[in-house]
């Protein structure tokens, strides 16, 4: 059974930085698109950051401070977040398409302090 497993939220002041993962079990990560997403209190989820092949995006809100990346050896995917920003508050998923099904990890929660 294939799942993504998130970790690495938490509470920081504005400007701080955290690191989120997502480690797949059940399957090697190989170039499966996979990326994060959020949800803020009352809004919609939205895009955060997608790795798809060797394509990246970025919302426009999180670009030049948020970084993803994988690390091909420990199964997982990561997303550097720098600069944090209280707008930053949400909680985050993981998300990959893996085997033709849209997989999701559980919600991380991210606070931004002012």
């Amino acid at each position: 059974q294939v799942q993504l497993v998130g970790s690495g939220g938490g509470s920081v002041p504005a400007g701080g930085s955290l690191r989120l993962s997502c480690t797949i079990s059940g399957t090697r990560i190989m170039n499966y698109a996979m990326g994060w997403y959020r949800q803020a209190p009352g809004k919609e989820r939205e895009q955060v950051a997608t790795l798809i092949n060797h394509n990246i995006n970025y919302a426009d809100s999180v670009k030049d401070r948020f970084t993803i990346s994988k690390d091909t050896s420990k199964n997982t995917f990561y997303l550097q977040m720098n600069s944090l920003k209280p707008e930053d508050t949400a909680v985050y998923y993981c998300n990959s398409f893996i085997f033709g099904r849209q997989l999701w990890g559980q919600g991380i929660q991210v606070t931004v302090s002012s």
